[in-house]
């Protein structure tokens, strides 16, 4: 038996979208130290003291993001999301789009690992997850706020207010 799509997303959703999207701008903003503290390391010394702890915090916090995609998706599977505001071109353009960030959220992680223990060209891949980062997010958050000003359709709502029930 099918149960119907519920009419918004539940707290545990709603947590973890905004979690993964705090580390996520975390790792967008301090990811270069990563990179200054493995060419510090291939040079034969050490990280600057700052560059080392962004470093493995960039690290610890790519796994985090890992296993909170997984929590997530698992959520998605279990309980289902709300069906699209617009079945059109929008509602397409919408799923592709979180489409994208998932294999993203995946990918950044796992090309990051890749890197950091098989080398190139898996670094090189990773790298290319900053900007396909920062596109995805200006777009995602550009929709939300039309969604919210423009067409006033409750979209934006349904990820800061928790379904009852």
């Amino acid at each position: 038996m099918s149960h119907p799509a519920p009419t918004g997303y539940s707290l545990a959703q709603i947590t973890l979208h905004w979690i993964i999207a705090a580390i996520v701008f975390f790792q967008l903003a301090f990811g270069e130290s990563m990179a200054h503290a493995v060419k510090a390391r291939e040079e034969g010394g050490t990280p600057a003291g700052a560059d080392g702890a962004l470093a493995s915090a960039h690290y610890w916090l790519g796994i985090a993001v890992l296993a909170l995609v997984a929590l997530r998706l698992a959520l998605r599977v279990a309980r289902g999301v709300p069906a699209p505001v617009d079945e059109g071109l929008t509602g397409k353009l919408a799923a592709g789009m979180h489409h994208l960030f998932y294999l993203l959220l995946v990918a950044a992680p796992v090309t990051g690992l890749l890197g950091f223990y098989a080398g190139e060209p898996w670094g090189g891949v990773h790298t290319v997850a900053k900007p396909l980062f920062i596109v995805l997010i200006l777009g995602h958050a550009g929709a939300a706020l039309f969604h919210a000003f423009w067409l006033h359709d409750g979209t934006l709502r349904r990820m800061l207010v928790p379904q009852r029930g």
